[in-house]
């Protein structure tokens, strides 16, 4: 039986379609979830894009928290559903208490668009398994409101459990790729939950499916591919 992974839709949202179209790619079947709809039509995991829904008013993601839709991926989530917020799907994923932390703006104030390398430093969540600790990759990032922050007890945390799953490679030309692009403390790109089954990053892996399109690299497809296997040898 073919795998379905819901990909959720707010006003404002920007990458459904490639997060659809990378699914597919990867093998399974995306389906396309409404943020009004408390249904998830019995979907295997779930995929928060990116974008800036509802135009980021308020703050990034804090409204969307709030869609008919959160309600079930929260509790959904909570008895081990897995989910990948990308992203804006990433601040959602902070803005419901899902995962630790929060954005906040570029420390230099101006959106970033550019390809940017990353470390993996766990292998072992439910998106990440197709990926091997230490493998450095490069992924396009944009945003405006990138820079990941939370307080020094839950940064050991995150650092002592092994749930900081992509830092930002540092050292090296920042026109490489290189380089924190917003600040983000401890140069974090992306970190999991206890359980490894919820996943939020900022940079864009659905964009690096393809070797003609986007970044012209592949290196995006294992998050899409690792979920696949997951869900077929449960």
């Amino acid at each position: 039986m073919t795998a379905r992974i819901g990909v959720v839709t707010f006003p404002g949202s920007l990458d459904d379609r490639d997060t659809q179209r990378a699914i597919r790619l990867a093998g399974a079947e995306p389906v396309a979830l409404w943020h009004k709809d408390k249904d998830l039509h019995q979907v295997d995991a779930v995929v928060l894009p990116g974008g800036f829904s509802y135009g980021d008013y308020l703050r990034a993601g804090a409204i969307s928290r709030f869609s008919p839709v959160m309600e079930t991926v929260i509790a959904q989530a909570k008895d081990g559903l897995p989910v990948l917020g990308i992203c804006n799907g990433f601040q959602v994923l902070t803005e419901a208490h899902l995962l630790p932390g929060g954005m906040l703006g570029n420390d230099h104030l101006h959106f970033i668009c550019r390809d940017q390398k990353l470390r993996v430093e766990n292998a072992d969540t439910a998106w990440t398994a197709d990926y091997t600790a230490g493998q450095e990759i490069r992924i396009p990032l944009k945003n405006m409101d990138g820079r990941y922050v939370a307080d020094e007890y839950t940064l050991d945390q995150l650092e002592a459990e092994g749930r900081v799953v992509f830092r930002y490679l540092v050292s090296g030309a920042a026109d490489e790729g290189y380089g924190n692009p917003n600040g983000s403390l401890r140069d974090i790109a992306g970190i999991t939950n206890e359980a490894g089954n919820v996943v939020g990053l900022m940079p864009h892996p659905e964009h690096a499916v393809e070797p003609l399109i986007g970044s012209g690299r592949t290196d995006g497809l294992p998050f899409f591919t690792s979920i696949l296997k997951k869900l077929v040898n449960a």
